[in-house]
């Protein structure tokens, strides 16, 4: 018997948002809103937003001894996510600027800060949330070293999830446990490198299987999403709303994926809830403040159906829960 549906090992950081009419070129300057504060990080993001659904979650962190730090912890623990993993102190709490334009896409750019100071030695510490975890989620806004021991303290039986965010080359150890390796288009071409693995993402998705994952997720943007495993390729239907918003949904996405995989459900079944629950979450602003709750996922248009109605709105505006434009999954 598993504590923790999932423990997710990664980031948190403060999210500093200023809404901007377009984002600035090479050299220019553009004027935004007042700064807006919000609990952010792919790793703390993952725990709040599979917590809301319902999933027992624990967060595996590093947050520094200041405000930010304090906003950081009292969000996890609002949503219902043991924060008893989360390590106080060593630097300053990391931060994410990010810059939203009319249409909700936005740009990032993070500070490490207290995330570059998770080591191996805090997962080691760590070995009892490990053992009672079914899966373990991970990111790449901490070190590689430290996701290098993160998948050698797996517990036996339990399930490793990877979304390499910000993306880098990664060890054939790290590789060979994910199950599934999540990514987009950029991310599944840095991770490729110059292995020539075609133009179609179902070549990417094959390309990637080859190099050891049991499984893998490419995500599409407004056309939904892939799920691949050595028993073949299925397509996953776009969900389409108005997007308000985009930052956070990728992480929706890879939290509620990784969550209804742990509880049994086939990939390609977990792969279009997890798309329903990214597409709510772009219909608010914010990262961890738009994650819906089950009962919101349920209600979106469409619910239980094969195909996903669209929702009235711009035809710009048109957003896949599986990876919404310009959301760095």
């Amino acid at each position: 018997m598993y504590d923790y549906d999932l423990l997710v090992v990664g980031s948190a950081n403060a999210d500093l948002v200023i809404d901007v009419e377009r984002r600035p070129a090479a050299g220019e300057t553009v004027l935004g809103s007042d700064l807006a504060v919000h609990p952010g990080g792919k790793g703390a993001n993952q725990a709040v937003a599979a917590a809301r659904l319902g999933a027992r979650t624990a967060l595996l962190a590093r947050v520094g001894d200041d405000a930010y730090g304090r906003l950081l912890l009292d969000s996890q623990r609002a949503a219902g996510v043991d924060p008893a993993g989360v390590l106080v102190g060593g630097a300053p709490t990391g931060v994410a600027l990010i810059t939203v334009d009319p249409s909700g896409d936005n740009s990032i750019v993070v500070s490490p800060g207290a995330n570059g100071r998770l080591t191996p030695a805090d997962v080691r510490a760590a070995a009892a949330l490990f053992r009672a975890s079914r899966v373990v989620s991970a990111q790449l806004e901490i070190p590689l070293e430290t996701v290098v021991e993160v998948v050698r303290s797996l517990a036996p039986g339990s399930r490793f999830v990877l979304n390499p965010s910000p993306p880098r080359p990664l060890p054939d150890e790290v590789l060979a446990a994910c199950d599934p390796l999540i990514v987009n288009e950029h991310e599944a071409k840095v991770i490729l490198g110059g292995d020539g693995a075609g133009e179609e993402p179902a070549d990417w998705a094959r390309a990637l299987l080859a190099k050891g994952p049991k499984s893998v997720v490419v995500t599409l943007g407004s056309q939904g999403a892939l799920v691949a495993s050595p028993e073949g390729v299925a397509r996953i239907a776009p969900v389409t709303v108005d997007a308000v918003d985009t930052t956070g949904a990728g992480d929706a996405f890879t939290a509620a994926l990784a969550w209804r995989l742990g509880a049994g459900s086939a990939p390609a079944e977990a792969a279009a809830y997890a798309a329903r629950v990214g597409a709510a979450a772009v219909t608010r602003r914010g990262a961890q403040e738009s994650f819906p709750t089950a009962r919101e996922v349920e209600a979106l248009p469409g619910a239980g159906a094969g195909d996903a109605p669209r929702a009235p709105g711009r035809e710009q505006d048109r957003v896949s829960g599986a990876a919404p434009r310009g959301d760095a999954l």
